[in-house]
């Protein structure tokens, strides 16, 4: 099944995406997600410039094959860049095969291991009655599981809480990336944060009672031992996970965190391949792996990845935020739906611009994502419309400290 086209689309409804599509010559087509948030137009050129010229005479089935030659053969591996590319080829390739089997992809990899995917959704609040009010609202749409952001005393801006407005004065709500000419600033107080957070865990608690599976993202701002204090302060509320509590990059940091606490621990969304957990996992020091397909070299890797993590008990989180297209997040969820190390999945609903350039067949009920009966992954590109939302600049925000420090946001 020879490629005769690949071609790298870019479009903004709603934020910007970068989407491969791949043409057989079959007339048979494959959607892969190329999206690097604030990055978007250095994969666009890597595809179009560099990846797009090998795969034209390449067999659409060699999937495997593709893989390996896309990752070994430019010398220069691994990379955010690099391997949201390669994911595009790969998830595209993917949908293809499952396209020519007439089956949705699940089946390909496996079959259902589940009948649904449980989804978390983002809650947040300004103030405990915001707070509680989001809460009610992401009930209300079916979710069973609720990340919890928060505003802190002290701190004009803090990632995650939807109500807070942007320098462009919009709210947060749909995407944090503003349209702005340069990255807008923020301030960071890591001890006020850690002395407020316990405080609203306990509130929430005390008015959603103890059965609510409830998370909470420290977006790298932690040393090692304040993530080990965090992780303390919050066992009495019993998290499902506390997600990137210290920059992992420094993978032995886990295991001071991991000495001090047994709040479980999410690692993993600005990884991009196996090499990033090989400790972590070996050693056991998280407990749900966080990368997204889309940044991760695909459905490939991201299999091979959870397999490893399936030897230590440790499960899926994969990364779902509305950066992640649609097509990013019907990969996510065929690989969801049959792996046996399924934890949850995070999935933020994207905008109805969004809808309109993708149509999806995946459907979210009473809590569970499922991704579908379609052939292939299920999510088809509307070209015309993504024509009418050209690319549009825009970046998310970095923090300062109060001595003007430049801070992990």
């Amino acid at each position: 099944m020879q490629i005769i086209a690949a071609d790298v689309i870019v479009t903004s409804p709603d934020r910007n995406f970068v989407t491969l599509k791949i043409t057989t010559e079959e007339g048979i087509t494959g959607l892969g997600d190329a999206t690097l948030n604030g990055r978007e137009l250095s994969v666009a050129s890597y595809l179009a410039d560099h990846v797009v010229p090998l795969l034209i005479g390449r067999d659409a089935h060699r999937i495997e094959d593709t893989w390996q030659f896309l990752y070994r053969s430019a010398y220069w591996r691994r990379g955010p860049v690099t391997m949201a590319a390669i994911a595009a080829v790969d998830v595209a390739l993917w949908d293809i095969k499952a396209k020519a089997a007439g089956l949705p992809l699940y089946q390909l990899l496996g079959g259902a291991s589940r009948n649904g995917i449980m989804a978390y959704g983002h809650a947040s609040g300004r103030d405990l009655p915001e707070l509680f009010d989001s809460i009610r609202k992401h009930l209300a749409l079916g979710y069973r599981s609720i990340r919890v952001q928060t505003s802190v005393p002290g701190i004009n801006a803090v990632y995650g809480v939807a109500a807070q407005p942007g320098v462009d004065g919009k709210r947060y709500d749909y995407e944090p990336a503003q349209r702005t000419a340069l990255p807008a600033e923020e301030d960071w107080d890591t001890r006020a944060y850690l002395r407020h957070l316990p405080g609203v865990f306990e509130a929430v608690r005390g008015e959603f009672g103890p059965e609510l599976p409830l998370l909470h993202d420290g977006h790298h701002r932690m040393t090692p031992i304040q993530a080990a204090k965090l992780g303390k302060a919050l066992e009495p509320y019993d998290l499902f996970w506390l997600e990137d509590c210290t920059p992992a990059e420094n993978q032995e940091a886990l295991r001071l965190v991991r000495q001090h606490t047994t709040t479980p621990l999410a690692i993993g969304e600005v990884f991009n391949t196996v090499w990033d957990y090989q400790s972590l996992i070996r050693e056991q020091l998280i407990d749900y792996v966080r990368s997204a397909v889309t940044h991760t070299g695909g459905i490939t890797a991201m299999r091979k990845l959870l397999d490893y993590a399936a030897q230590y008990q440790i499960k899926s989180g994969i990364h779902g935020p509305t950066d992640i297209s649609p097509v990013g997040m019907a990969a996510a969820l065929h690989l969801d739906l049959a792996i046996h190390n399924f934890g949850i999945q995070e999935y933020m609903q994207h905008g109805p611009a969004t809808d309109e350039v993708f149509r999806q067949s995946f459907t979210f009920e009473d809590g569970y994502l499922h991704p579908g009966e379609q052939p292939g992954l299920g999510v088809e590109l509307d070209e015309e419309a993504a024509a009418r939302f050209p690319y549009q600049p825009a970046y998310l925000p970095f923090n300062r400290l109060k001595d003007g420090t430049v801070h992990d946001w």
